[in-house]
């Protein structure tokens, strides 16, 4: 019996995963896959695996997402995942509606498709619900992690989107070593489950630059909880409104922080990048 497993490659403003839907197809192991097939040159190459599957557990929704990262680490949550879930099921034609409720590890999420005139997926909103700027009790010292040459890593902000995130402001993001800072962040003292690092700088009134550090994946093009993550930050320290735009490496997010109901809503584009198959890992 073969143990190739087809997968579709796809980018949300160049967040780029593997996708493998689960409903035909089995992964009995997704942490050693996600490492096997996320290396470059020597897999597929990607920030990580998703499943999209069934609901599970007695959940109310539609479909749902499994993330593990390119290190193996399941992920809670991916904004920009899950945007391209809602592109390959309705694009797909799994579904026919333009609504779809998304099981995540970090809660259900709402995705509200927009389609072309070919009525294709152009953009999705998704629903992210509301942030938590409380630092949690494993994250005492989450306010104060000290890293030598760089001062403004002690006043950086703490949000989680259902995933923790750290905001740092910065005169110049583009100076910044990404590398070095967010891989000795990740793993601050700080934060013994380690944590999302984002450093953001303002370029125009409600427009901010971001560059991301991701837990488990490193330097990524594009992080969707990191891109709401910034955007309450800034709101939350006076630098923006509750609506602002978010310039990551692989494009542009709208993060819009409603008054109405508190939730966060993300705004972005979702597309297809290639299909093929891969052998599962031995």
């Amino acid at each position: 019996m073969s143990n190739k497993i087809p997968f579709t490659k796809m980018q949300g403003a160049g967040n780029d995963y593997i996708y493998v839907n689960t409903l035909l197809y089995s992964i009995p192991d997704p942490a050693k896959t996600a490492i096997a097939w996320s290396k470059p040159h020597f897999g597929i190459g990607s920030d990580g695996l998703v499943l999209i599957g069934k609901p599970y557990g007695g959940c109310d929704a539609d479909y749902s997402m499994r993330i593990f990262n390119a290190d193996g680490s399941e992920a809670m949550m991916c904004g920009n995942a899950s945007r391209c879930i809602g592109k390959y099921l309705y694009d797909k034609k799994y579904t026919s509606s333009k609504t779809i409720r998304l099981q995540t590890l970090s809660g259900v999420k709402t995705l509200q498709l927009h389609t072309n005139a070919d009525n294709k997926v152009e953009s999705v909103t998704v629903d992210m619900l509301e942030p938590a700027t409380d630092v949690p009790e494993q994250y005492t010292a989450a306010a104060t992690p000290n890293v030598e040459g760089l001062p403004e890593a002690s006043k950086g902000t703490f949000v989680s989107m259902g995933n923790p995130h750290y905001v740092i402001f910065t005169d110049n993001v583009e100076k910044i070593d990404i590398a070095h800072f967010g891989s000795i962040l990740e793993r601050d003292e700080a934060f013994p489950q380690r944590c999302n690092i984002e450093f953001a700088q303002i370029i125009a009134p409600d427009t901010l630059r971001t560059r991301v550090w991701e837990r488990g994946s490193g330097i990524t093009l594009a992080c969707g909880t990191g891109a709401c993550a910034t955007a309450v930050a800034a709101a939350l320290t006076g630098r923006a409104h509750r609506a602002s735009t978010i310039v990551m490496d692989g494009g542009k997010l709208e993060i819009n922080w409603s008054e109405a109901d508190n939730h966060v809503y993300m705004t972005g584009p979702a597309a297809f990048t290639f299909e093929g198959e891969a052998e599962l890992p031995l």
